[in-house]
């Protein structure tokens, strides 16, 4: 499983560590806003198993996100495959940080590192991202990180029952427009080249 660093954050493999901060955010109302009901321990845990084990057969997925001032976990960040019963098809990045590290530009410079591995290593021709159309925060993150929004695209989240959080909105980005985006910003990221990243 491959590491990503950029200037202030570590994206590495889940630690036994990691399990109580991220059962912690996934109890968290706040952070499960646009996500449905906190989860119970038991629950949060099964999903670190799933993303240990999606890594491990896909060779990209959910990365532990870790702050390198302080070698604090604060969430996770990464690549996943697009449900089948989705109405759209492609990998999409993600990233979900506990309350404490909102407002530092964590996601973007997360989300950033995502794209060049699946742009750079993966060879992605386009990534995806997609969140509830009143997520505000993650929009200003996609926007930030240069991706678009045609509002045709626009679905109802099938997995998801009626109400608030079934409206979903969802941004793209093609390969050329994300180097052409990355390489404009002040602090470039710092990441292996392809072919010499740790396994």
């Amino acid at each position: 499983m491959p590491e990503l660093r950029s200037d202030r954050l570590l994206l590495r493999r889940w630690r036994e560590s990691d399990l109580e901060p991220w059962a912690e955010m996934n109890a968290d109302p706040e952070v499960r806003e646009h996500l449905g009901e906190p989860l119970t321990r038991e629950q949060s845990d099964a999903t670190v198993a799933l993303m240990r084990a999606g890594f491990d057969g896909r060779g990209f997925g959910w990365w532990a996100l870790e702050a390198r001032d302080t070698g604090r976990f604060i969430g996770r960040a990464g690549l996943d495959e697009v449900d089948q019963d989705m109405p759209f098809a492609g990998v999409d990045v993600g990233w979900r940080l506990r309350r404490s590290a909102w407002g530092h530009g964590y996601a973007t410079e997360a989300a950033l590192a995502c794209l060049a591995f699946g742009f750079d290593s993966l060879g992605l021709s386009e990534i995806v991202a997609s969140t509830t159309v009143h997520n505000l925060r993650s929009r200003a993150v996609m926007r930030r990180i240069g991706m678009t929004r045609d509002p045709a695209d626009d679905f109802e989240d099938p997995s998801v029952p009626e109400g608030p959080l079934r409206r979903c909105v969802l941004y793209r980005i093609p390969a050329g427009v994300s180097k052409a985006h990355t390489s404009r910003r002040p602090r470039p990221l710092r990441l292996p080249s392809p072919g010499t990243l740790p396994e």
